[in-house]
């Protein structure tokens, strides 16, 4: 007989309904669950994670599942379990505690709180016998110690409400921020498999794009080797999937062989836009031929038919006997490869390095992952290989797949625009664009409430579909992303989205005493604190995402609150900045626009030839306005047919040759 399902079988969140059949009584993260623990005296124990999780998986099956664990759950605690992914604001208040009190974190977190939310104790994966140990240990604290949980939480509420006090210094940072940052990075550049540190590797994209950035300014060797070495190594590695398109998260090796397997819409974001930029700024076929593979992967595998993208596929597929095992989708025996392609399967096996990987027993459980690193950078198939891997994909699709967490997320979902429409527009790719213009309506369509607000999450399945409200996060990455999308388009109703989310997220979001942007609205649920989101991670944090956004909305349109808002920003995150530049890359690039200056680029009139002299390399400090005029000083007095090159709104002669547009712009400023 199953099981009864518990409240979590009203939730959207695939990752929260995975959860519904658990012998745990578990709660949404709502006002039943705090009043539940108000009314038994017990602690809340939270639990967060997310679909394409493995551990979260792992800790499912041990504990959660299990019925011991869950009545010693059920009697001590009230049960909250939280998607991370739709509720990002809770998840950093906790694991900012987490780290607090343990040093690192990750997930699956497990917190616990006091019935106001106040994080008294937690950490991350507990298997079964230790996680037995601990809520028995945390019921004695509990019940016997009250002094100790309340000095524990006066101790972590002030750690986790220091973003918030964080003043402004006088002025927005400037060339040795920036110079830092790039001195950081190339101290910690891996000159043999690229990327930043040491295992586990994450791609870093933000910082590469910074690094990039500087080379587009001033070409040097050594900015051009971290570039192109860490793009190499990635695209070569089985964190890059070679049958499929689009990167795992990250790697669990220096090498890039070896990922964690969940992909991530992020993560095609932000690959897919270095990987633009860099085939912009170098013209290789490689980068080219990766960033296409990546955005064929999303409208593929992550798109709903209506235009919003899914978040992620997990790392776990089912076997035969319906167990997960991560990577079992992704990897292959030679047998397999033998089956599948017959006299043709020699040439997928070398091209793939199986030969190597097969002498050592595999180099994924026994099981071989797709890869070039023998021949990294080399990734331009011969038609005899591309025959082969077509056929390697055709019959990968035929086997279960990995889990789709198959909600749609605001910010994530505006990455992906913004990428989407900067890589339709570098590589002339009108489908592209017009699926860029298919995921901007339903943006504006399915998360945008009637009174101008924004929902953070919808899921197709949803009774309502678009839950949860929008965070700082998700309004700066939508200002961006509709900005670009003006710039792809020539639409000008894609400026006027992007001005009327900037205006909300302003309104709601800016700090009146310190400047920046508060995490959640002025008029949203309270919870325990009221945080600022100021560094990277593996996203741009929501006030660096802000600073680009305002600094390129502010020089499109004219509107200086824009500018003075990505100022005061800046502003603020230079009080924190010194003590780790490399994690405000997406900030200095703002930073960047702001020392070095827009420059501003209008072609009126039907002039695509003129258009194109814009888009054929990377400008990372050029705004483009064409197409539809709208309200902004630059379009007034413009002659028909012409380009005209701008820094403040003062304009150079008008452009009609492409020639002559191309010296303008080549004579532009790139660096102080």
């Amino acid at each position: 007989m199953s099981p009864t399902p518990n409240r979590l079988a009203r939730e959207t969140s695939p990752y929260l309904r995975q959860h519904a059949d658990n012998p745990v009584e578990w709660f949404a993260w709502d006002d039943e669950a705090f009043a539940a623990a108000r009314e038994r005296n017990v602690p809340i124990l939270l639990s967060v994670g997310y679909s394409a999780c493995h551990w979260c998986h792992v800790m499912a099956h041990e504990c959660f599942e299990d019925v011991e664990v869950a009545g010693v759950m059920n009697r001590l605690f009230v049960n909250v379990k939280v998607d991370r992914e739709e509720r990002p604001d809770v998840d950093a208040i906790y694991m900012d505690a987490v780290q607090a009190m343990t040093g690192r974190g990750g997930w699956p977190m497990t917190v616990f709180l006091t019935p106001d939310g106040e994080p008294f104790y937690g950490g991350t994966y507990f298997p079964k016998p230790q996680f037995l140990r601990l809520m028995a240990a945390i019921d004695d604290v509990w019940r016997n110690r009250p002094t100790d949980v309340r000095q524990n939480v006066t101790a972590l509420v002030e750690s986790i409400a220091a973003t918030a006090r964080i003043e402004p210094v006088a002025e927005v940072p400037g060339v040795e921020q920036h110079q830092a940052a790039l001195d950081q990075l190339a101290g910690a550049f891996d000159a043999t498999w690229g990327g930043f540190g040491r295992a586990p590797k994450f791609p870093s994209t933000l910082s590469l794009d910074l690094v990039l950035r500087s080379y587009v300014a001033q070409p040097s060797d050594d900015a051009r080797a971290i570039v192109e070495t860490s793009l190499a190594a990635m695209a070569s590695g089985g964190v890059y999937d070679h049958i499929g398109g689009g990167f795992a998260r990250y790697s669990t090796d220096d090498r890039w062989l070896v990922p964690h397997f969940e992909k991530m819409l992020y993560d095609q974001a932000l690959m897919t836009r270095v990987f633009v930029h860099a085939t912009q700024v170098f013209d290789d076929p490689v980068w080219r031929q990766v960033a296409r593979e990546t955005i064929e992967y999303v409208l593929r595998d992550l798109r709903h038919p209506v235009g919003g993208f899914y978040s992620a596929e997990d790392a776990d597929s089912p076997d035969e006997h319906g167990h997960g095992h991560e990577g079992l989708f992704h990897t292959w025996t030679s047998d397999e490869v033998r089956e599948v392609l017959g006299a043709d399967a020699d040439v997928a096996l070398e091209w793939y390095e199986f030969a190597d990987a097969d002498s050592a027993g595999g180099n994924f459980e026994g099981r071989v992952i797709p890869a070039r690193l023998a021949h990294r950078g080399e990734l331009i198939r011969p038609p005899d290989v591309e025959r082969a891997r077509a056929r390697l994909f055709a019959a990968r699709e035929r086997r279960p797949k990995p889990g789709l967490d198959d909600k749609v997320l605001t910010e994530w979902n505006a990455l992906m625009l913004s990428s989407l429409a900067e890589a339709a527009a570098a590589f002339g790719r009108d489908d592209w664009l017009d699926a860029a213009r298919r995921n901007g309506d339903f943006l504006v369509r399915e998360l945008r409430r009637p009174d101008g607000r924004w929902h953070r999450s919808w899921q197709a399945d949803g009774t309502p579909q678009a839950r949860h409200a929008a965070l700082a996060a998700d309004h700066a990455a939508l200002v961006d992303a509709f900005t670009r999308l003006g710039e792809a388009t020539g639409e000008a109703r894609w400026i006027g989205e992007a001005q009327a989310v900037a205006d909300v997220m302003l309104d709601h979001f800016w700090d009146t005493v310190h400047g920046g942007l508060f995490t959640t609205a002025d008029d949203a649920e309270a919870l325990v604190v009221r945080q600022k989101d100021l560094m990277d991670n593996a996203t741009p944090s929501a006030n660096s995402m802000a600073s680009v956004a305002l600094t390129r909305l502010a020089a499109l349109t004219g509107e200086r609150r824009y500018a003075e808002h990505a100022d005061s920003i800046l502003r603020l995150l230079a009080r924190v900045m010194p003590s780790a530049p490399s994690t405000f890359s997406h900030a200095l690039a703002a930073v960047d626009m702001r020392r070095v200056g827009l420059t501003e680029i209008v072609v009126a009139g039907e002039r695509p030839d003129l258009i194109d002299v814009v888009r054929e390399t990377w400008r990372p400090n050029v705004v483009l306005a064409w197409g539809e005029p709208y309200d902004s000083p630059l379009w007034e007095g413009r002659s028909e047919r012409a380009a005209y090159v701008c820094e403040g709104y003062a304009c150079r002669l008008p452009a009609t040759d492409a020639d002559v547009l191309r010296a303008q712009l080549n004579s532009a400023p790139a660096h102080p």
